[in-house]
């Protein structure tokens, strides 16, 4: 019995205002898939990187994570135009690091702390 393939769809990023993150990750160029509000307690905002198959999801009464809490990793073709392309944005990128592999990442953080490693 073989396993059944799945792809990663969507990541839940928590946030404590959906309004400024949602500014924050379009001025970063993500997508704007959808924004919808179910009720008072719950709105969801479904953004999508650049290239990506795979979307950031955040809003409110989605999770019970602390906003900031979250970590995850953008791969780029160039680490270097990349970080290049998202300072002009206006983001605050950290230097370029290296990791015991040697692997070469920058990190970038979210208005919440949410913490994104970019690497090549």
């Amino acid at each position: 019995m073989g396993l059944v393939d799945s792809k990663l769809e969507a990541v839940v990023v928590p946030v404590s205002d959906v309004d400024r993150s949602r500014h924050f990750y379009r001025a970063l160029g993500f997508r704007l898939d959808g924004d919808r509000t179910v009720d008072a307690g719950l709105r969801v905002v479904q953004l999508t990187p650049p290239g990506s198959s795979c979307s950031i999801l955040i809003g409110k009464g989605l999770t019970s994570a602390a906003p900031g809490s979250a970590c995850g990793v953008l791969a780029v073709d160039d680490l270097e135009s990349a970080r290049a392309e998202l300072e002009a944005c206006g983001a605050a990128l950290g230097p370029v690091s290296r990791c015991e592999t040697g692997a070469e990442y920058v990190e970038l953080s979210d208005p919440d702390g949410n913490r994104w490693l970019l690497t090549a």
